[in-house]
């Protein structure tokens, strides 16, 4: 699934777009499904333009703020996620909240720019408390997948969902 997404485009390109991921573990696909997957999906690049390839990227976007209703954050993770079915797990609290996701983009600063924007830019549809980003890491699947390996990190995202800390 392609999704479109407002906001300033990456240099170089005409277009921005998202890949929704499979709930289940990223690790489940072959090598080869994925570079299958990446051929269908990758537009040619412009003539003389080289394109660079998209790559996954673990999102973990912190927020922080006044303290809020419980079952009013809940209520709003759980639009945001439906909204956006490429979140994988959120955590929360009255006074803060975790969102886990994996974001396709081009390099780390792309990555970076997108989570940085999507609490705000969702504040409003979702009914997100007014809370502010305090936390963000951003990185690429193989350091993700090597810190599980290591039993460092977070686990994977199971039970994907909405879940109270």
């Amino acid at each position: 699934m392609r999704r479109g997404r407002p906001g300033a485009l990456p240099r170089g390109t005409a277009e921005r777009t998202l890949t929704s991921v499979e709930t289940g573990e990223v690790g489940d696909r072959s090598e080869d499904d994925e570079r299958a997957e990446r051929r269908r999906t990758a537009r040619p690049a412009p003539e003389g333009e080289r394109r660079e390839a998209s790559r996954l990227w673990h999102i973990t976007l912190s927020v922080s703020g006044a303290e809020a209703p419980l079952k009013e954050v809940r209520r709003g993770l759980e639009q945001l996620a439906h909204d956006h079915p490429f979140l994988l797990t959120s955590r929360y609290a009255n006074d803060h909240a975790e969102i886990r996701y994996w974001e396709e983009a081009r390099d780390l600063h792309d990555a970076a720019a997108v989570a940085l924007r999507l609490w705000g830019e969702h504040r409003s549809t979702a009914k997100l408390p007014p809370w502010e980003i305090v936390g963000l890491e951003v990185i690429d699947r193989e350091t993700y997948h090597q810190r599980i390996a290591e039993g460092y990190g977070l686990p994977p995202a199971s039970p994907v969902g909405v879940h109270p800390f």
